[in-house]
This record gives C-alpha cells, structure tokens and sequence, in this order.
C-alpha cells in the first residue's frame, strides 16, 4: 500500500512508512541519537580513521520565534506527518531551538515519502507541543518514543 494523502486548505496529513532501505533499494546513513551524521574527515596525519560529528549550519533563512509561528493569519501553514520508522530511523534532522526545525530529510526515507522537507518547524510530537523545547529535548522524545511518530509542523506558504 502507498502513501496516503488527505489535504485541506489549512491542513496536510500524510502518511509514509519505509521499507528495511527507506523504499529505494539504497542503503541510509546511520544517524546519533541527536540526529547529527556521522562523516569522516581527513586528518594530515590520516593516522586516526574514527568517525568525527558533523553539524552544517542551519538551513533557515532568518530566526522564527514561536508567537510568529501561531499569529492567526501569518504565513505558515500546519502540516501533519505520521512516519513509521524503519531499520535506520525515520530519516530526517531536527535542530534549533525554540521552536526547532527540519535540518535534513534523508531523500530515500520514510519522512521524505511522507512529505517532511527542510525548514519546517517541529509543533508537535506524538501529540504532545514542543515549540519551547530544544532539539535534543525533541530528538529524545522521537528516539524514545514509539515507532510510528506523529510530527506536526509548521511551514512556511509560497508567495
């Protein structure tokens, strides 16, 4: 069974699930559990081979606060995800802080066949608001939590 999508003018749910590689037949990055990948980086003395964090910087354009986020009529639309993670996790970053966003979206992954892109601000979780909650606070939450997690989130409408 694919995707299943049900729109209106001020809300989106989708729904995606992944299969053991995301759906496409490619093998995922593994992630910490703050979300950051892992990548190696060359060192001049190339004796040490050990992985090395990696955090790029932010993909927002300008900072958002939470009362932006919820003024009525303001440029945001509210979207609602249920992603059921696979092997790997549910293939997306979040980062920030107050209110957190989408850093990355796996393309291969259960949050990229649900329609989760960059630049949306996190909501909610599983229910529950974190829009004044930091990203490692929110990650924990998604890690420790169910498989299948609910995000709802904020996105920004086109002009």
């Amino acid at each position: 069974m694919g995707p299943r999508t049900s729109e209106s003018a001020s809300k989106e749910v989708k729904t995606a699930s992944g299969g053991r590689y995301g759906g496409q037949g490619v093998a995922r990055q593994r992630s910490c559990s703050d979300g950051s990948n892992y990548s190696r980086r060359g060192l001049h003395n190339n004796s040490s081979s050990s992985p090395v964090l990696y955090n790029p910087k932010s993909v927002l354009k300008r900072p958002v606060s939470t009362e932006e986020l919820q003024t009525p009529g303001g440029p945001y639309i509210k979207k609602t995800f249920t992603i059921m993670g696979d092997a790997v996790g549910w293939g997306f970053v979040v980062r920030g802080n107050r209110p957190c966003h989408i850093q990355a979206v796996e393309p291969s992954g259960p949050a990229a066949a649900a329609g989760m892109k960059v630049c949306q601000f996190v909501v909610a979780v599983n229910g529950l608001n974190v829009l004044d909650l930091d990203y490692r606070t929110v990650s924990n939450l998604i890690l420790t939590g169910p498989k299948t997690v609910v995000m709802e989130v904020m996105e920004e409408m086109d002009h």
